[in-house]
């Protein structure tokens, strides 16, 4: 199972733009909405696609998306439930919601709506 949420940067005062409407400044056009989560349907696609591509035997995959803002999730879990039959029981779970604290280097999260830093020398 791979479980995704489609959410945007949220909404309220204090932003110079908006999450769902583009801005066009110059020759550059700017979403700030296309920065949050919007990417975990594609990129599981993507990924199922690419194994399909090099030949690699695909297990049965399941996207669970949610709509909804993450602060607190109230329609996850019954989500879940009504969807229990069609789902099954997965083996896996990943989930595509995480954080990064900067882009030079990979980051892993192994638990959800939760944190933890540790810095680690390998």
């Amino acid at each position: 199972m791979v479980y995704g949420h489609l959410d945007k940067q949220p909404y309220g005062e204090g932003w110079e733009t908006s999450p769902t409407d583009p801005v066009i400044k110059g020759d550059i056009m700017y979403g700030r909405g296309a920065s949050d989560d919007g990417y975990a349907p594609f990129s599981c696609m993507l990924a199922v696609k690419a194994g399909q591509d090099q030949g690699l035997k695909m297990p049965r995959i399941c996207l669970v998306l949610e709509t909804e803002e993450e602060s607190g999730s109230p329609n996850l879990i019954p989500l879940l439930k009504i969807a229990k039959e069609a789902i099954g029981e997965p083996d896996h779970c990943f989930c595509m919601d995480s954080g990064a604290f900067d882009y030079n280097q990979l980051w892993i999260t192994s638990s959800l709506r939760g944190i933890c830093i540790i810095d680690m020398k390998v």
